[in-house]
């Protein structure tokens, strides 16, 4: 956004010392950020009015001329190729040395062999307009060598190229005016207010007991938070004065007449868009906003046509839409060039729906702009007695036809906030007293009232919509209106404790180390959104319907997982792809649906081990029961049955192995799960080797202290022994229970036996390895009592139904 300081200087003097890049430099530091500062119309001094006396065709070029014109300091010639140049015509000229518009600086050039000596410039050159067809053409009564600046009274003028995404959250920033209140704050200059309560009696005096040729209805629930109108007879259409035209250039608008500038022009002072029909188009004598019902198309002032649907806020006559409400009005209640009765529409528009509206339809205005950031419905009326102001300037002989009529206007009460100096200091770092803070806060138009150790802070309504809502806004608007540069920097003064953790994050965080220092695995994590694609590939019946968000990014991630199995498969085929071998584990979420709660959060472990030529079952049951053990808990690992479904994963799972297969079961419930992923599964992931995951669900335990039942005893001073057998077994016996039969072994000496390893005999018989530490802390164990204790062991096994495998 463009804001041009000569039309600021209407409301507040600005310091003539500084530069206008310094002052852009001030302004970004107390307000927000200047791009960039443009000083305008610098080249119109140097240009000057000539008259062309000879025109005579390039010896070298058939579609150039050589012009010979006479200025205030003597006859010149130029090669021109404009079209209408013609003896007699008056003319703007250039001479070498002139910057124009765009940064370009004429130089003595010869063109096809000639020398030029400057520039003969059309319209667009000189940055009066968009006319290029040829020469701007001046009147004949132009005096030949005065400077452009003077014949034109063009005003020279610095525009300010504003971020706009660093006022978003400002509405009140979006005009002049509101911009003249920062600048009078910044450089502690008074504010001119003409927009005063006496101006606006004297322009409500306008008003009259005349029968309102238009009335309006704002429908309940329409986008509308208050609609006002005024009717003005005898306008006439004619071009607006130059200086408006001139202002409206620099920010960037094209004049058209003035009735449609006198629109953009208040707009861009006042910060409020507004519309002016040409009052014989409104049918029936009436303004109804309502939404549109149906789908339909409205032809917009730009003459396109748009998609309409029911929900978009229309303002309608008695036979239908005029225009999108607060977006952009339509083709056929345009001001024309043979308008007499006008009618001034102001309103105020909710900002979400506005966005809704104009992001769907592709059209952003710089009314939609400024209604999206939620503009102050107390400034309606202001804006109205201004537009009025100006078309009885443009037009003296314009009449107001009734009242002003209004309908669906709620104005919001004050917002007061309590501040005390303290904190203002506290957090600022200031050393402030009350009367600066109180001065402060009344040069950006608060109100504010002392009652002794509490300034009680009255917002105005324009910061009160989206801006100003606490303390700390008004803290924020002292410090940069004081100068955020004059703040010293100092370290603040906090207290620094431990933090006592939580038991959930203690457990989390035993599992991390665990998994990292004795597993030896690496951490990731998974995005808890999924989709239907990777839930069916997973073979996974749950697709959490009532867990699909209503905007999603894609389909592939539309959905709260149900579990975090199918990530990790997901993840295991992508770093298969590229080792041989690799361990990986993640503490995250799944969710599941609730018709208590909406989702229920589960939070769990997963672990995947991935070997390409051997099977790390072994592996994890062997770490699972390690880190069930460090965690404390009363866990057991056992076969699956039917009678007690594994919450975790279905029985008829596609991904469930039919005999590399354990249940988890903590406390007594089952909890979690170990076991090697049926080829089924992995084939659709393509992966091509061994694959064992374990999941752990401890959500259930979670905030349960862990109790540390550690018992530290010394290192023994006698050597302990190891003892390895492999049995045979029968391919559909699970190892766990081959290890169970040992339970049935009474020796203390006996600390600990493990699994070792399995290997297929044949499509019935399996082999298992098991191996038996012993260790007695008070003697050395001899020869004898080991023969004995390997009998023991071998005894139980046989026992059990599994025999030592013979040869």
């Amino acid at each position: 956004m463009k804001i041009s300081l000569d039309w600021i200087k209407d409301f507040v003097e600005l310091p003539e010392d500084i530069s206008p890049q310094e002052m852009g430099v001030r302004f970004t530091l107390s307000t927000c950020e200047v791009e960039g500062v443009e000083e305008t119309n610098a080249h119109m001094d140097a240009v000057s009015v000539a008259e062309i006396t000879k025109v005579e065709p390039h010896p070298e070029a058939d579609k150039l001329n050589l012009v010979s014109f006479k200025t205030g300091d003597g006859e010149k010639r130029v090669v021109c190729g404009a079209s209408n140049v013609a003896p007699g015509l008056k003319v703007p000229f250039a001479p070498i040395g002139t910057t124009l518009p765009g940064g370009f600086t004429l130089e003595p050039k010869k063109i096809r062999g000639i020398l030029s000596e400057g520039m003969l410039c059309a319209e667009d050159e000189l940055g009066l307009g968009d006319g290029h067809e040829g020469l701007l053409e001046l009147p004949a009564d132009a005096p030949v060598g005065t400077s452009m600046a003077d014949y034109m009274e063009v005003k020279r003028d610095v525009l300010l190229e504003i971020d706009n995404k660093s006022i978003t959250h400002r509405p009140d920033l979006w005009g002049h005016y509101g911009m003249a209140r920062e600048f009078a704050a910044t450089f502690r200059k008074p504010l001119a207010k003409p927009f005063n309560e006496a101006w606006i009696e004297k322009m409500r005096g306008f008003y009259n007991s005349d029968p309102a040729p238009v009335s309006i209805k704002v429908q309940k629930d329409t986008a509308c938070l208050g609609f006002m109108g005024l009717s003005v007879d005898n306008v006439s259409v004619k071009p607006s004065p130059l200086w408006m035209q001139q202002r409206l250039t620099a920010c960037g608008m094209r004049p058209i007449n003035n009735i449609v500038d006198i629109s953009n022009y208040v707009m861009l002072e006042l910060g409020m868009p507004n519309h002016l029909f040409d009052r014989d188009t409104i049918q029936g004598g009436q303004i109804i906003v309502r939404d549109m019902g149906t789908e339909g198309t409205f032809v917009t002032l730009d003459e396109m046509e748009r998609k309409m649907v029911p929900a978009d806020t229309m303002v309608c006559d008695a036979e239908g839409p005029s225009s999108i409400g607060g977006i952009m009005g339509g083709l056929t209640s345009a001001v024309k060039d043979d308008t007499t009765h006008l009618f001034i529409e102001v309103a105020n528009w909710n900002p979400v729906r506005i966005r809704h509206t104009s992001t769907r339809l592709g059209l952003r205005t710089d009314a939609s702009q400024r209604y999206e950031k939620s503009l102050d419905s107390h400034q309606i009326e202001k804006t109205i007695l201004r537009i009025l102001e100006l078309v009885q300037e443009s037009c003296p002989e314009a009449k107001v036809v009734g009242p002003l009529v209004c309908d669906g206007l709620t104005l919001a009460d004050d917002l007061k906030i309590d501040l005390t100096i303290e904190r203002v200091n506290s957090i600022l770092g200031t050393v402030l007293g009350k009367k600066e803070v109180t001065e402060l806060l009344e040069s950006l138009e608060y109100k504010v009232e002392d009652t002794g150790s509490i300034l009680k802070v009255t917002v105005p309504s324009y910061r009160a919509t989206k801006d100003v809502e606490v303390d700390a806004d008004l803290i924020e608007d002292i410090g940069r209106i004081y100068g955020f540069d004059k703040l010293i920097p100092v370290a603040p003064h906090n207290e620094i404790m431990a933090i006592s953790l939580s038991p959930s994050k203690i457990l989390e965080r035993k599992i991390q180390d665990f998994m990292v220092l004795r597993a030896r695995a690496l951490e990731i994590y998974t995005y808890p959104l999924t989709g239907v694609k990777l839930l069916e590939q997973a073979g996974w019946d749950v697709k959490n319907e009532e867990l699909v968000l209503a905007n999603s990014l894609s389909p592939e991630t539309d959905r709260m997982r149900p579990s975090i199995i199918p990530a990790l498969l997901e993840k295991a085929a992508l770093n298969q792809k590229y080792h041989s071998e690799f361990r990986l584990f993640e503490t995250g979420r799944s969710y599941l649906e609730s018709e208590k709660d909406f989702s229920e959060d589960r939070h769990q472990l997963g672990i995947i081990y991935f070997n390409k030529t051997e099977s790390p079952f072994m592996d994890v049951l062997n770490l699972m029961g390690d880190l069930l053990t460090n965690l404390n808990l009363n866990a057991q690992i056992q076969p699956p049955s039917a009678k007690f479904p594994n919450p975790l994963v279905a029985y008829d799972w596609t991904g469930r192995h039919p005999h590399e297969f354990l249940d988890i079961r903590v406390m007594g419930k089952t909890c979690g799960f170990i076991g090697t992923i049926h080829p089924m599964v992995t084939r659709n992931f393509k992966i091509k080797g061994n694959l064992v995951m374990a999941v752990l669900d401890y959500t259930d335990f979670m905030e349960r202290p862990i109790q540390d039942k550690t018992k530290y005893t010394p290192l023994a001073k006698f050597p302990g022994s190891t003892f390895d057998c492999t049995v045979v077994a029968g391919t559909r016996v699970s190892a766990a229970d081959v290890l169970a039969s040992l339970k049935q072994v009474k020796m203390k000496e006996l600390t600990d036996y493990r699994i070792v390893d399995v290997y297929p005999l044949s499509e019935t018989e399996k082999t298992v390895t098991i191996r038996a530490w012993f260790l007695d802390r008070e003697k050395t164990l001899t020869p004898e009592f080991l023969r004995e204790a390997e009998d023991k062991i071998v005894a139980a096994l046989d026992k059990a139904g599994y025999p030592l495998k013979q040869g």
